[in-house]
């Protein structure tokens, strides 16, 4: 580990020595209320927290998408589980970005210079561990690939961890069809080369509001959703929709509908230079029938009188969306993973997420096995709907596991759901962190329909 963290530090030294004159933080950084704060040559901003007996293990936080200048840097979901993995002996360490949004560029170069920072300040690290929330779990696995000297394990929760590029040409199949089959003469539906993002958001919200009044247009929003492959229980605040119960499942869908299929395209344009969508070559019937969805779709058509034959065949007919490849290469950088990693991995999802959809496990599962790692890649799932709605414990069970795959070189079972309940049960009784209503459960989701990684 020592010669790895040489080498880290030695290319971290010459960024502070720089920043000296440019951003005087990272050369005198703050000590204050027991962190480390300082600034990066970036222009983003860290913090660590070093813990009273360190266990030699660090966790370094990634944000998710949002957030921009004057954002805090956080290394955590939670101030509680901050409180237990200091408790633990975990040093934790965090940025955040000058400018928010889609920065998993700026971010993936930040956190390797973060490394770099909690080894001089701190020492050499034993494990350095990549977490993070949605976005910011992308951004652990693509961490992973892109400095496997610097990062030992990640545990990406909630995250896009089969990337940008399927998650938004599985958005463009959605507003697609919507649009074709919805509002085909309706020019503030922007499918890509968006020029005003919150008009395209009221755009598609206003037309789905009116859909949503007739069979018609309920049948039409639950294939366009479909295609999206959002799973028809999403909200939180609803129980699970009896199977038989179409009309339940289909307002899931429809309430799904603008936070995740409508996804906010604008911003990842203008950072990509161009559109990184496509639909060429898709066949969308094929695309329903291994949705999920498919006898919901046809029983919601049936029940509008409706011809779904008729729908499919305007959707084959329809004129496609070519991508800018530079654009493609840009999203592909930051980031749509490979699979290939030389570290354990335990991605955690919620089976009712939809914004990633779980499918994005199966795809990032399928990459890593194709690279002959899986034997480093586990996958843990908690059953109800929701993005990002961990308990604390559900997190500390999720860690632990990892902590001991690092440790002891084998998962044997401590990542099954069996095993992260109980641990999850023993940590909230242990230490008064919230355990939650639901559960990890077996799980086997869908491969995307989108899985590709690139145009052609």
């Amino acid at each position: 580990m020592f010669t790895r963290f040489s080498i880290v530090r030695a290319t971290v030294t010459v960024v502070a020595s720089v920043t000296l004159a440019v951003s005087p933080g990272i050369a005198s950084a703050d000590v204050s209320g027991g962190a480390l704060q300082g600034n990066l040559l970036s222009g983003g901003a860290y913090v660590i927290h070093e813990p009273a007996d360190w266990n030699g293990s660090v966790l370094v936080w990634s944000p998710g998408y949002g957030g921009g200048s004057g954002q805090a840097p956080v290394t955590a979901p939670s101030s509680a589980l901050l409180d237990w993995a200091l408790d633990e002996g975990y040093a934790l360490a965090g940025t955040s970005t000058a400018d928010g949004g889609w920065a998993v560029e700026n971010l993936l170069v930040d956190q390797r210079d973060l490394v770099g920072i909690v080894a001089d300040e701190l020492g050499d690290p034993e494990r350095v561990i990549a977490w993070g929330s949605s976005m910011g779990g992308l951004t652990s696995v693509a961490l992973m690939e892109a400095y496997p000297d610097a990062f030992d394990a990640a545990l990406p929760l909630c995250g896009s961890v089969a990337g940008a590029v399927p998650m938004l040409n599985g958005s463009l199949d959605g507003t697609f069809a919507f649009k074709t089959l919805l509002a085909p003469g309706d020019d503030r539906l922007e499918l890509v080369a968006v020029q005003d993002e919150r008009a395209r958001q009221a755009a598609f919200g206003e037309v789905l509001h009116e859909a949503q009044r007739t069979p018609e247009g309920r049948a039409r929003i639950a294939l366009a959703a479909s295609l999206a492959q959002i799973p028809p229980w999403t909200q939180s605040d609803s129980e699970r929709p009896a199977r038989g119960d179409i009309d339940a499942q289909q307002k899931q869908l429809s309430a799904a509908f603008m936070w995740g299929v409508v996804s906010p395209r604008q911003p990842l344009e203008a950072r990509a230079g161009g559109n990184f969508s496509w639909n060429t070559g898709v066949d969308y019937g094929h695309a329903l029938r291994t949705s999920g969805n498919h006898a919901l779709v046809r029983s919601l058509y049936r029940e509008a009188g409706l011809s779904l034959a008729g729908d499919l065949g305007a959707l084959e007919d329809a004129d496609r969306i070519s991508a800018d490849p530079n654009a493609v290469a840009y999203m592909q950088r930051n980031a749509t993973p490979t699979g290939d990693i030389s570290g354990p991995v335990l991605t955690v999802h919620e089976t009712g997420d939809l914004a990633p959809t779980v499918a994005q496990a199966r795809t990032y599962a399928d990459r890593v096995r194709a690279h002959g790692d899986n034997r480093l890649l586990r996958q843990a799932f908690v059953d109800r709907p929701g993005h990002c709605s961990y308990s604390d414990a559900e997190v500390a069970a999720a860690l632990t596991a990892l902590e001991t795959r690092l440790e002891t070189g084998r998962w044997a079972n401590v990542a099954t759901s069996r095993a992260l309940n109980a641990s999850a049960d023993r940590i909230a009784r242990a230490s008064g962190l919230d355990r939650g209503e639901g559960s990890f459960a077996s799980f086997h989701p869908d491969r995307m329909l989108r899985p590709e990684r690139g145009e052609g």
